[in-house]
């Protein structure tokens, strides 16, 4: 075998299925890609690479595929589009056969018309095997409307349909947007009734302060995906256990109207245990998740049998709760079967905590033993199935609540861009994540090691040939209640980093997607929803990305901590662009006097991340930065004229400087301005410390204040004063839109 063959044959294959040749780090330094590299992600994607007949075979069968394909199994299209039509193959024997094209449009009944193939014109023909195909045009309505169709065609006995969205070119962004808001950690609101963990209950009452105290017009949350509340492992907002559902800590349980109605709940709630449990998991600096988890799955419980007798009676309740489990359709009963599964095993043996160690009958969702599971424990699947109504229903109170209270945006969610490798939605739909590779980011100067994010990468072609209905549930469940949707680290719509098993970060690749088909769905969903879509494009972002993105109106996320010119000094707040979120922080950064203070490093150094070299270094560059901010603060004219010029004079963060930077955010021409509550309050701890597990307390710190105290807590009251006042000056006080519902 002649080794150039075999590596143009490799390339080509690389190039089919995605896999970048070369990428450029932040430092401008090119990587190739590896053969080595290239042959682990063709083989997760179920490539066999090793010698150049496997080769050959694989690229001769991809591009056959594309020709015996009758119909594309989706296509996505402007809505803007001027000639709407899909590409047909067909051999060429049938290439003047008379067909018939059936058009259902969203909502309608099909129509079908006859078309006579001959009077299609060809662009293109190709041969495979000494058989002849041709590649015809055929027109699609022009009148078409935004929405999700199908279109099928008939060519003598053969038959093919296709999904067909006509899509926006732009997702839903108000002209004159201008706005603040404030980020909460649902699961760190601290308050005088819950039960050890922010609520929904909880939740309404921040919407009130926000409207009421703060003059803002959102509340920014953490992604509310079920997870298993097991630590140190198992709580990571960003690591899923499902994206399609809540987790069912933040439900408040008093409010479901099941509580009152169950005798058993309302004495097991009013013992002497019951409420001393619960003062102990309020008073706790930490969220105790596996004991909140078992209590209210234990009260949940009580009141689904309370439910289960008014079901089987058929109240109106019973049959909102029926149509809304037909509404969720297999993607319900997926999931519900799965927590069902999860729970019955785990109790048959306590050692078998995820599905890979399920016997074997249980871990296809598909297979007999799973459908028997399904029938015997009907009671258990619809008992989860419930959990996630009631999560919907309090999620379209909160959000009730925040229109109700005149707010522009109202809540602000989060779609993570990860799944727990051992979750549910990878125990579901196993076929649609590539399986030998797990994503991550290549080196930077946050981490010069890269990061292995462990979890599995999506299989576009997977997808692509279900229509997309995985993604957008995964859109469309997430901006369900609220009028703004964070997408974590938005480059995954156009490329991810693939780290093959069995290296680390610094061995991976990039791998494209349909990049152009998700942004219009996405926009799309956008629209429907009337939901502002932020882009989390931090880290190594090719130009046309943001390009991409500013196209279709979706806000980039910038960071004062980023935003640098090519000298590594602080960017002025005019420099910042205008479709933009702007912030301080985010979860796995600094706060801004944990900034100043250097206690994010302490903390790195204090988990064994940092050795004497590196403190030392990050240290030296610290006291650095600081200096740029404050030439900076001091540039824009936002520090008074006494106060200290030099970093090195200013230990801790004083109120000057924390107004400073908070003003300097808020006089960007950036549409929206969100600060952290950390940064709201002035707390040193962040949230997330990436890289640490069981050495942080990751996702567990409640907040300073109870949600009471913030309408009233001098203190509290002292620093929401000052954010409220940039808040007017900067034109960001809340305003009704003139469309606003």
């Amino acid at each position: 075998m002649d080794s150039r063959d075999y590596e143009q044959a490799l390339d080509q294959a690389a190039l089919l299925w995605g896999i970048e040749p070369d990428y450029w780090d932040i430092w401008g330094r090119h990587h190739i890609t590896s053969p080595d590299t290239k042959r682990a992600i063709l083989r997760a994607l179920g490539v066999t690479a090793e010698t150049l007949e496997q080769l050959e075979a694989a690229i001769a069968g991809r591009l056959r595929g594309e020709w015996l394909r009758l119909l594309p199994p989706c296509l996505v299209q402007s809505e803007n589009q001027r000639a709407r039509e899909v590409s047909i193959c067909l051999p060429a024997e049938l290439e003047n056969a008379g067909a018939s094209v059936e058009i259902r449009l969203e909502n309608t009944a099909p129509e079908s018309r006859p078309v006579h193939l001959t009077n299609l014109h060809t662009t293109d023909s190709a041969e495979f095997d000494g058989r002849r195909f041709v590649r015809k045009s055929l027109p699609l309505p022009d009148h078409a409307p935004l929405g999700y169709h199908q279109v099928a065609i008939t060519v003598g006995d053969r038959r093919a349909s296709m999904r067909w969205i006509v899509a926006p070119d732009r997702a839903w962004l108000p002209e004159d947007l201008r706005a603040a808001g404030v980020a909460i950690p649902l699961y760190a609101v601290r308050s005088r009734r819950n039960w050890g963990c922010g609520d929904l209950r909880d939740l309404e009452t921040v919407v009130d302060w926000v409207a009421d105290v703060v003059g803002a017009s959102f509340v920014a949350l953490n992604p509310l995906h079920a997870i298993h509340n097991r630590r140190p492992y198992n709580i990571s907002p960003y690591l899923p256990n499902s994206v399609f559902y809540h987790n069912f800590l933040y439900l408040d349980i008093e409010s479901i109207p099941d509580f009152a109605a169950s005798s058993r709940a309302m004495r097991l709630w009013a013992k002497y245990e019951t409420q001393q449990e619960l003062r102990e998991l309020r008073e706790t600096g930490l969220v105790e998740y596996e004991r909140v988890h078992t209590l209210k799955l234990r009260f949940l419980k009580l009141l689904f049998v309370t439910f289960l007798r008014e079901w089987r009676e058929g109240s109106p309740r019973a049959r909102d709760f029926n149509e809304y489990v037909t509404k969720e359709g297999e993607l319900l009963t997926r999931y519900a079967t799965y927590c069902a599964l999860d729970e019955w095993i785990h109790k048959r043996n306590p050692r078998v905590w995820v599905w890979p160690e399920w016997p074997a009958e249980y871990q296809d969702p598909d297979s007999a033993s799973t459908r028997q599971f399904q029938k015997r424990h009907w009671r258990s699947v619809l008992f989860y199935q419930y959990v996630q109504w009631q999560i919907n229903l309090q999620l379209e109170r909160a959000q009730q609540q925040a229109r109700d209270k005149r707010l522009s945006i109202g809540l602000y969610h989060d779609l993570a861009l990860a799944t727990d490798s051992c979750g549910s939605d990878l125990w579901a739909y196993r076929t649609f994540y590539a399986s030998g590779c797990r994503v991550g980011s290549p080196p930077d100067d946050f981490s010069p090691g890269g990061q292995d994010w462990a979890f599995p990468p999506p299989n576009s072609d997977r997808h692509w040939e279900s229509g997309y209905q995985l993604f957008i549930e995964s859109i469309r469940k997430n901006c369900r209640h609220g009028g703004a949707l964070r997408i974590d680290h938005v480059m995954r719509f156009f490329r991810l980093y693939w780290i093959p098993d069995g290296t680390d970060a610094t061995a991976g690749a990039y791998v494209r997607d349909r990049s152009e088909d998700l942004i219009r769905i996405l926009a799309l969903e956008s629209v429907r929803h009337r939901v502002i879509v932020i882009g989390e494009d931090l880290g190594t972002v090719e130009p046309s990305v943001r390009q991409t993105l500013g196209r279709f109106g979706i806000l980039s996320y910038r960071l004062l901590y980023f935003e640098r010119d090519s000298r590594g000094d602080f960017i002025s707040p005019d420099q910042y662009p205008h479709q933009a979120l702007v912030s301080s922080t985010t979860h796995d950064l600094p706060t801004i006097a944990g900034f100043w203070t250097g206690e994010d490093i302490e903390a790195r150094r204090r988990a064994g991340l940092l050795y004497d070299e590196d403190y030392r270094a990050q240290l030296a560059t610290r006291a650095a930065d600081k200096q740029k901010i404050l030439d900076a603060l001091r540039a824009a004219g936002l520090l008074p004229g006494w106060f200290p010029s030099s970093a090195a004079e200013i230990q801790e963060l004083t109120g000057e400087l924390h107004n400073a930077v908070i003003g300097f955010l808020a006089s960007t021409p950036s549409m929206l301005l969100v600060t952290n509550q950390e940064d709201l309050t002035k707390e040193t701890q962040q949230q997330n410390l990436p890289g640490t597990t069981s050495q942080y307390p990751n996702w567990s710190r409640k907040m300073h204040f109870r949600v009471d105290e913030l309408f009233s807590a001098r203190e509290a009251l002292d620093f929401i004063s000052m954010f409220r006042a940039w808040v007017r000056k900067t034109g960001r006080a809340n305003r009704i839109p003139n469309d606003w519902k």
